[in-house]
């Protein structure tokens, strides 16, 4: 998730790559990629994307590879569409 705004409090840990959210890490340590993508999904398909799968994980696409850590440490599931910047300024507006 956007790591400002009302979750900025929400950091688990601070990585050399930049803040990890409290949800994608676990004993210090940050939880599988694909694991924390899937749960951005979750989080975005509940929240902002009126359970449109698709939306969700291009707004997760865009979201994560805005993060320190994931520009530092991409994955696979990376790869593929993104939100355009009003989606995703869309999905922002409402959280």
């Amino acid at each position: 998730m956007p790591l400002e705004g009302d979750h900025a409090g929400d950091i688990g840990f601070e990585s050399p790559d930049g803040p990890v959210c409290k949800f994608d890490s676990e004993n210090g340590q940050i939880k599988p990629a694909a694991d924390i993508f899937e749960g951005g999904v979750q989080f975005f398909l509940t929240s902002v994307a009126d359970n449109d799968r698709a939306l969700a994980e291009r707004i997760t696409r865009t979201n994560m590879k805005a993060l320190p850590y994931w520009t530092a440490h991409p994955f696979d599931l990376l790869n593929g569409d993104q939100a355009s910047e009003e989606e995703f300024n869309a999905a922002m507006a409402k959280l």
